[in-house]
């Protein structure tokens, strides 16, 4: 599946503006996406009114020292894992302090895949608090950038449904 650079511009606008809306701020909390949903969140002026920060947390190191991710999570489940993005989310709400944090780690390929995570295996989470995180996995076919632009795409709707029904 192909995702156009207009849909994703699309997408981030109707998210932008249900955050305004709601006199929100976001953070995200990104790895295999490199800071793309964040990147799409801020192609529109204005979007300082809504978007708080973003955090690009690739490696490990990145994700145990900006974000708070433990050890445990990291070594026992791996970075693309539920329990791992889970604490990212709660880490990037304790570092910027913001209102809704999206956090998502996967294996974008082309190589890095294994038989339980292959490639296109991508974790998300999202919340407004702790309690309120939810998780999910996807799987997506296609070369890196197409694994990547479905998880952009799919963050987006993914939140703006969320936040939609809380």
């Amino acid at each position: 599946m192909t995702v156009s650079d207009d849909t994703l511009f699309n997408s981030a606008a109707e998210l932008g503006d249900l955050l305004r809306q709601r006199g929100q701020m976001i953070t995200t909390a990104e790895s295999c996406t490199g800071g793309w949903v964040a990147k799409v969140l801020t192609d529109r002026a204005g979007s300082s009114d809504y978007v708080h920060s973003g955090l690009v947390t690739y490696s490990n190191d990145a994700k145990r020292g900006l974000l708070g991710v433990s050890e445990t999570a990291l070594v026992e489940h791996g970075a693309v894992s539920e329990p791992v993005v889970r604490e990212m989310v709660a880490g990037a709400l304790v570092a910027t302090g913001a209102d809704v944090a999206v956090a998502i780690s996967g294996v974008a390929g082309p190589g890095g895949g294994s038989e339980d995570k292959p490639v296109g295996t991508v974790w998300f989470a999202w919340g407004q608090s702790v309690e309120d995180t939810q998780c999910v996995v996807r799987h997506f076919d296609g070369d890196r950038d197409a694994v990547r632009r479905q998880a952009v795409q799919f963050v987006l709707e993914g939140v703006t449904q969320f936040l939609k029904e809380t």
